[in-house]
């Protein structure tokens, strides 16, 4: 036979424990700031910015890219997290100094630290197939 008391007691016992435990997670200190490897260059025609490009290719082809149109890897085209659309930007390998002009047509790159995705195309133009990721330098060029 239970005693009635019995369920609000372990009731309140759950409660005040979880409470507990979310006062003591407010008392956890913010993790030290990060370097960004991201940065900002100023330039003659809108700025820029330097950081690791990356490129993609046969997994994507075909696919729908976040302005709508086919992505197609054998195209000068591009992925940027914020640059509006159909913008024209340069980009150089700072690892061999070779430029190549891309529009802008996708989003991304999502992984940290990268500033870029460019096509397989693009990816050749600038000798990076075999590296994968390489010091780039992104200048906006206009529309």
């Amino acid at each position: 036979m239970r005693r009635p008391g019995r369920a609000r007691f372990f009731a309140f016992a759950f409660a005040f424990a979880f409470a507990f435990a979310l006062s003591i997670a407010g008392c956890a200190t913010a993790p030290p700031p990060t370097t960004s490897t991201v940065r900002e260059i100023p330039s003659s025609r809108g700025g820029g910015q330097e950081g690791k490009c990356s490129w993609y290719g046969r997994e994507q082809h075909g696919h729908l890219t976040a302005n709508g149109e086919h992505f197609d890897m054998y195209a000068l085209t591009a992925a940027h997290r914020t640059l509006p659309m159909n913008t024209r930007v340069k980009v150089t390998n700072l690892r061999n100094g070779r430029s190549v002009v891309v529009r802008i047509n996708d989003r991304g790159p999502y992984a940290k630290g990268r500033i870029i995705d460019v096509s397989f195309a693009a990816a050749r133009a600038l000798d990076m197939i075999d590296a994968g990721v390489v010091p780039a330098r992104v200048e906006i060029l206009g529309r």
